[in-house]
């Protein structure tokens, strides 16, 4: 079998330590993925195996040279995901992943998009009044959204931040839950809660709930008002009716954003009912100033068993449509 070999110069010590990482494991990650091998000599990388696996690892370490050269820090996450933009010849795309803090959290952690579907979605919140996310779970949907939500606050573009869901189901009832009406339906806020307390950190939280310039809260209080000098944003959208999406959406008030997320294979209502979410994106298809954001799986973040996992589904379902 034919075997290639390319160089790779580095022009900065620590950025050859950042590219290998702690005990080699980032440049042992590329090894199995593409089946060569790496030596570091001096200050250049030699790369050798077979010809067109060689070539596309030397793209991966170009493009993860360019991460660090902007500062940017390495881990399995952002390895893998530039590691799937080279297998699909988009290594190009890498350097739109760098900077574009959107938001710093309590413990000075910087916010930032991972992949070029969340970079997309950070876009389109910047530039829509309302914008609808759809995607799997673990693509940051959720997490980015308040994390626009409170930049924009801390900046002064909007006097409240308002967070609400609907409270459907997912194979238990609601009065079975011990606690009043709010104890029932907090589980339900609860990932909206944990975002808000990374944000803000749990006392400047409780501050501006006590305040009202937060207010999380299920899908059924928002009936009635006009929601304005607000960032809106409703998760889970896909267990809204197509009443209470139209219900929702009429909320709006001025100087208002609003943010609609969801997951169209994980809809919990009942037999027989329609998504508001898979609705809504036909009936407003079009319009100026709404965007409508698809995530994949290459965008999901959590464990990368997450994407295997949700690949496997796709794969049984499409099987059984066959079917």
């Amino acid at each position: 079998m034919f075997t290639s070999e390319q160089v790779v110069s580095i022009d900065r010590m620590e950025h050859a330590i950042s590219l290998f990482g702690s005990f080699d494991q980032n440049i042992r990650l590329l090894e199995k993925e593409y089946g060569v091998t790496v030596l570091s000599r001096a200050s250049d990388l030699k790369v050798s195996g077979e010809p067109e696996n060689v070539s596309r690892a030397v793209d991966a370490i170009t493009a993860l040279l360019s991460l660090v050269n902007k500062g940017e820090t390495l881990n399995e996450q952002n390895i893998r995901y530039v590691i799937s933009l080279v297998n699909e010849g988009s290594a190009d795309k890498v350097d739109a992943l760098c900077g574009d803090c959107v938001c710093i959290t309590s413990k000075g952690r910087q916010i930032k998009p991972k992949t070029l579907g969340q970079k997309k979605y950070i876009s389109a919140i910047r530039d829509n009044t309302i914008v609808i996310g759809i995607g799997p779970a673990g693509t940051g949907k959720t997490y980015l959204a308040v994390a626009m939500a409170v930049a924009a606050f801390r900046a002064g573009e909007i006097n409240r931040i308002i967070l609400t869901r609907p409270a459907v189901e997912a194979g238990e009832k609601l009065g079975f839950l011990p606690g009043d009406l709010q104890q029932k339906v907090d589980p339900y806020l609860r990932p909206l809660y944990d975002a808000l307390f990374d944000m803000l950190g749990p006392e400047t939280y409780l501050k501006y709930l006590e305040r009202g310039n937060i207010e999380v809260a299920p899908l059924a209080y928002m009936r009635g008002r006009t929601l304005d000098d607000s960032f809106i944003i409703l998760d889970e959208a896909q267990n809204t009716t197509n009443e209470q999406m139209k219900m929702f959406l009429t909320r709006l008030g001025t100087n208002s954003k609003m943010v609609i997320n969801g997951d169209i294979t994980q809809i919990d209502l009942a037999q027989g009912k329609s998504s508001g979410l898979v609705e809504v994106t036909k009936v407003l298809k079009n319009i100026e100033g709404i965007s409508v954001v698809r995530f994949s799986e290459k965008d999901v973040v959590r464990h990368k068993l997450v994407q295997d996992i949700i690949k496997a589904y796709e794969k049984y379902n499409e099987g059984r449509k066959k079917q």
